[in-house]
């Protein structure tokens, strides 16, 4: 049936919502037959752009690839079935459905009665008209685009999210990486990096070789090279001929390290690749030599400078001295073949900061106590690189200087320890010259402790004749050192003596205008002197029990204080300004004169005073310290009756009874105290070996006492001596014992260790008070003033010249040593 005229007009200004309603039709029968394969299409650029492809084995791409194509297929077949191709008329009857009255359906229908009746015609019409009226304003009829009957899990959902998530966070670009058909991708990133780090002594830096400008480069032997490898095995490639490793697998490792052994290439082949030119530097050795004789430094240390060279740095130096024997000369106590080579190792001084690739020093030490001391040796220098590598100078041959002593009978004993040191063989015949030195005290030997402890000594060399032990000559020997001191140095007054006379030269230098060398001489004579004064007088408080902390009343001065005026008189005496120096050199004296470490300085306190010890164990250790006390005077009177030809039955004593009865008073007494059961360290190992230690002591005042009331006092001193070593001894381990029983950790030093150079003013080693309330340290801060920086260097001075004096316990030295080594 044709449509009326008046419906092509209708149609014809419908066209255009007619066509969009088509379109629509369309791609609603598109939507209904492909959304499975467009689906498929966005699930796989998804996995695409996530690069999952390359995550799959190649073998596993391939079945992914096939799968994808069987869907892409099934697809097809499925959208082949379901398209069905829209035609105007399913548009038309689309645009109809949405219109009451069904208008187009009307404009195309045609009058099926009454066509020659006007009339009807006329109704016709109007109905056409009141139908074309309603299709004014025409609009396109929506699809019906609903996929829920046909996709009930809406995996086209889920397709066109994972899209839209690969379009924003992945690579679209890795597209074309699927498996088989993947393209070689250029890489994004470097696909190499190696660092070259030199070794630390050598003070440089790494360098990382990616980033030189230039090819060619020096590096020292020993730098470490690390490198890594990127990408796929064989992708880049190592070749090297600068670590001389012939292990090919080696170099195929992606991550590698090794050492620069010689001069080379270092070459990355592929991609991004470079070549280096490496040119090994060799670290040239050391070099070390004596560059003046062997001097001496007051009175006991030796000298010998020296300069050592690197092109680095100098880590390590040290001098072998060795005996030269072929020099010696073989008569008396040498005449023995020696037991061991003598030999000493003393490390070089090295500076603490700055370079030191050339280091110019002295070597400044003391062994005054060794075997080799005033000797024939000789000294090999010998400097170490941080690689290892060391250099040894020409040896020096010389006499090495030690302490030298004055006094006949110093000098003796010194001989003869210097004969059991070096063989065994020769301690009986240092016995009897000792006891030939010992046999007529009287006018002779003047020091009455340093006579009982020699005769202690010789009592020992007797009975190990033949036996002599390493520990026990170890022992004897530095017996026999402490006994030489003392006679040679005296005691308090000859120290007080002695600095009055070193005073009194430098004070008539000064007047006089001596040369610079003189007065260098005179203040070291200076120092020493007033450093023997205040270990004498420490020694003396000690036996007297007293705290030398306790006095702090009058003027102190630091050692490190009275340096600096030393220092200052030496600087005023360079500038020619003889009137100050003179003018220092009274408030010195003055001070000197009034020194709070003054003799016989708390002796006016009570019992006990300074002892700092409380309760029944401390009141012991007192009495036990009266004891002791009360066997030196007795010993002291002994020796007195026999330099007056007494026989000991009490010729000398006036107030208390005869030498015996005193002896036997100070036995009983000592038993008592042990009786009683209050001396400290019940069950310790220090309380039972100083409680073995009484025992013995007990013993020798047995003897001792038995020998007086025969009349036979040289055997009497000999059993004193025995009983106050054995005295010293016990308070010794019993102080340690209370000192631990109290948390104290002072090791007994109040009940007779003697340290040698404690501070008068109850100072700590680096000048500062003391802690309270019984505890170590200080409460006070060690940086403060104003030039801390200046008191540092002051410091570690201090503790230099400490670790460079011999007569130092040999395990103080080496703290000290250790202590520079840090710093």
């Amino acid at each position: 049936m044709e449509p009326s005229t008046q419906a092509k007009d209708v149609l014809a200004k419908i066209k255009a919502p007619l066509r969009s309603t088509l379109a629509g039709l369309w791609l609603q029968a598109l939507l209904r037959a492909f959304w499975p394969l467009y689906s498929l299409f966005l699930a796989g650029y998804a996995a695409l752009a996530f690069g999952l492809p390359g995550l799959l084995s190649l073998d596993y791409a391939w079945f992914a690839l096939l799968g994808f194509v069987a869907g892409v297929l099934a697809a097809l077949w499925y959208a082949a079935r379901r398209f069905e191709r829209p035609t105007m008329a399913q548009a038309l009857a689309r645009l109809d459905a949405g219109l009451k009255g069904a208008p187009l359906a009307a404009l195309r229908d045609d009058q099926a009665i009454g066509a020659d009746d006007p009339a009807a015609v006329a109704v016709w019409q109007a109905h056409l008209g009141r139908m074309a009226r309603k299709l004014a304003g025409l609009r396109a009829a929506p699809p019906d685009l609903r996929l829920s009957a046909r996709d009930p899990f809406a995996l086209r959902y889920g397709a066109l999210l994972l899209a839209v998530l690969a379009a924003l966070f992945g690579a679209p670009l890795q597209m074309a990486n699927f498996g088989p058909l993947a393209a070689p991708a250029a890489p994004s990133g470097p696909m190499w990096e190696a660092w070259a780090t030199p070794p630390s002594y050598t003070g440089q830096p790494a360098l990382y070789l990616a980033d030189q400008k230039e090819d060619t480069l020096t590096l020292p032997i020993g730098t470490r090279i690390d490198l890594r490898l990127y990408g796929a095995v064989g992708e880049v490639i190592l070749d090297e001929t600068i670590s001389a490793r012939t292990d090919a697998t080696a170099l195929a490792q992606p991550s590698q390290s090794f050492t620069l052994a010689q001069s080379g290439r270092l070459s990355f082949r592929g991609h991004g690749g470079r070549d280096f030119a490496i040119t090994a530097q060799p670290d040239a050795p050391p070099t070390i030599a004596a560059t003046g004789p062997i001097g001496r430094q007051g009175d006991a240390r030796f000298t010998l400078p020296f300069v050592a060279r690197d092109d680095y740095a100098i880590t390590k130096g040290r001098a072998e001295i060795a005996l030269d024997l072929s020099k010696v000369t073989r008569a008396y106590g040498l005449a023995a073949q020696p037991d061991v080579a003598p030999r000493a190792v003393v490390d070089l001084p090295l500076p603490r900061r700055g370079g030191r690739s050339e280091v110019t020093a002295e070597l400044v030490d003391d062994l005054s106590k060794d075997l080799l001391s005033n000797l024939p040796v000789t000294i090999t220098l010998q400097a170490e690189d941080g690689a290892g590598q060391t250099a040894t100078a020409q040896p020096v041959a010389a006499v090495l200087p030690g302490k030298r002593f004055f006094d006949p009978l110093a000098a003796a004993i010194v001989e003869m320890r210097r004969d059991i040191l070096w063989a065994r063989s020769n301690a009986p015949r240092a016995a009897q010259i000792l006891k030939a030195v010992t046999n007529a005290p009287e006018g002779f030997i003047l020091n009455n402790r340093a006579y009982l402890r020699l005769r202690a000594v010789i009592a020992a060399l007797d009975g190990e004749a033949g036996t002599l032990t390493d520990d026990l000559r170890a022992t004897l020997t530095e017996e026999m050192w402490q006994i030489a001191l003392l006679i040679e140095e005296g005691d308090l007054a000859s120290a007080r003596e002695r600095l009055t006379r070193a005073q009194d030269r430098l004070d008539e230098a000064i007047r006089k205008g001596a040369s610079p060398e003189e007065i260098d001489a005179l203040m070291q004579e200076l120092q020493e002197a007033l450093r023997n004064y205040t270990r004498q007088l420490a020694q003396e408080q000690r036996e007297r029990g007293e705290d030398m902390s306790q006095n702090q009343d009058g003027p102190s001065m630091s050692a490190d204080q009275l340096q600096q005026m030393l220092d200052k008189l030496k600087e005023l005496m360079e500038q020619g300004k003889t009137a100050e120096a003179a003018e220092l050199m009274a408030r010195l004296r003055e001070f000197m004169d009034n020194m709070r470490v003054a003799e016989g300085q708390g002796q006016g306190q009570g019992e006990g005073q300074g002892q700092g010890q409380g309760g029944p164990s401390g009141q012991a250790m007192r009495e036990l310290g009266d004891t002791l006390r009360g066997q030196q005077g007795l010993s002291d009177d002994a020796f007195r009756d026999m330099q007056n030809g007494g026989n000991g039955m009490g010729q000398s004593d006036q107030g208390e009874g005869g030498l015996a009865e005193r002896q036997q008073a100070l036995r009983g007494r000592l038993d008592e105290l042990q009786r009683q059961g209050n001396l400290p360290g019940e069950g310790s190992a220090q309380g039972d070996a100083g409680r073995q230690a009484l025992d013995d002591a007990a013993r020798a005042m047995e003897e001792a006492e038995r020998a007086l009331r025969d009349g036979d006092l040289p055997s009497a001193l000999d059993g004193q001596a025995e009983a106050l070593q054995a005295l010293r001894e016990g308070m010794q381990q019993l102080g340690e014992a209370l000192a631990q029983e109290q948390g104290q950790g002072q090791q007994g030093e109040e009940f007779g260790a003697a340290t040698g150079e404690d501070d008068p003013r109850g100072q700590d080693p680096l000048g500062r008070q003391a802690g309270n309330a019984l505890r170590n340290g200080s409460d006070e801060n060690l940086l403060q003033g104003g030039d801390v920086y200046r008191r540092a260097e002051e410091l570690l001075e201090e503790i230099r010249r400490r670790s460079g004096e011999g007569a130092r316990p040999e395990e103080e030295r080496n703290y000290l040593k250790r202590l520079l080594e840090l710093f």
